[in-house]
């Protein structure tokens, strides 16, 4: 179902912005620009221990609002704060089971005797960003360049584990329930490159053999604007 998403999302973004170019849109001085986003990204981790393995594809998906705040007379300049959702999926050789102290224990799985293994989440985004574009009020086709920093609030979380003869699902996990990370959006019209570079811990003071778990998100994909 989310790759069918992904594929459906992929397939109707850029006829969304066609059907925007071609209308008669009336000239407005005071325009505003790229107020709704949807993303999809490629998520791994930074700052890994050497016994980590990603293990399969681990996607992502966003959407939200952004509210655009021209602050030059051309209205090329801007600051934008938005509120968004976002999904995001690990596949990787972590187990993490549950323990009698109603907490989680953590290991690092060698051999490849399982068929799958990930954890997701999912979160509300408040990203705040600096927006430089080539924007007109005459045109819908432009360059930008949007960097800033975003942070998502994690209200539900789960791992999926399947091996042969075991199949496991646990949630609320023990992850930071705040995240905060660098982002960067750039490129033309509807198609744009997007960087996510977590700052903090994904996972809440958790350690394996006494060394901290200090593994951080790092997300590339592509991002798509529309008015």
């Amino acid at each position: 179902m989310l790759k069918n998403s992904i594929l459906f999302l992929l397939s109707t973004l850029p006829f969304i912005g066609l059907s925007q170019n071609v209308s008669d849109i009336a000239i407005d001085s005071l325009y505003r620009e790229d107020q709704i986003y949807f993303g999809v990204t490629y998520n791994t981790l930074i700052d890994t221990p050497k016994a980590y393995t990603q293990t399969d594809f681990s996607p992502g998906l966003k959407a939200g609002f952004i509210r655009d705040f021209p602050v030059n007379k051309k209205r090329n300049i801007a600051v934008g704060v938005g509120l968004g959702y976002a999904f995001n999926s690990s596949a990787q050789n972590l187990k993490i089971t549950p323990n009698v102290n109603g907490s989680f224990d953590y290991e690092f799985m060698s051999g490849q005797n399982y068929q799958k293994n990930r954890f997701s989440y999912q979160a509300i985004e408040i990203p705040v960003e600096f927006r430089w574009r080539t924007s007109t009020a005459q045109s819908n086709k432009f360059w930008r360049i949007y960097t800033g920093i975003k942070a998502s609030y994690i209200f539900t979380s789960r791992t999926f584990f399947k091996a042969n003869n075991e199949t496991t699902i646990y949630r609320d996990l023990e992850l930071s329930p705040w995240q905060y990370g660098l982002t960067l959006s750039a490129g033309y019209n509807n198609w744009n490159a997007f960087i996510y570079y977590g700052l903090n811990p994904i996972f809440e003071t958790v350690s394996i053999n006494n060394n901290p778990l200090d593994m951080k998100s790092f997300k590339v994909g592509l991002m798509f604007y529309i008015l």
